[in-house]
């Protein structure tokens, strides 16, 4: 069981970057797929975006309108569309799956499956 983020990089201040989030040997249809990220030097944030079974999403505030997180079942993946980056959106992005529905105030270490993270830098 497995999940791959990928598609981080370097991007300008207003740039944009997709994210993917792969998963292997277990059906993302039954998960909820949460973002979450650490910037260097402080704790991992609570989550971002979250893309539950039922097609639903959840944004934070801090990249509500900026960022949007979908899913493709067919593929068993999922994306974080980020649009107007800053250079606060620095960090380390990780992808999480858990097991039903899912919501915004479920803690991380209530996630079952967590990917090995892809750095975001926004910099000019």
């Amino acid at each position: 069981v497995q999940l791959q983020a990928s598609g981080g990089g370097l991007v300008q201040p207003g740039g944009s970057l997709l994210l993917s989030c792969a998963a292997f040997r277990f059906p993302l249809d039954y998960y909820a797929i949460g973002w979450f990220r650490q910037a260097p030097g402080k704790e991992r944030e609570g989550v971002l975006c979250l893309s539950s079974t039922d097609g639903s999403t959840y944004y934070a505030d801090s990249v509500k309108g900026r960022f949007t997180c979908s899913r493709d079942n067919a593929k068993n993946t999922a994306y974080l569309q980020m649009n107007s980056l800053k250079p606060e959106d620095t960090a380390v992005y990780y992808c999480a799956a858990d097991y039903g529905p899912g919501g915004g105030a479920t803690p991380p270490h209530e996630y079952d499956y967590w990917g090995q993270g892809t750095q975001v830098t926004v910099s000019s």
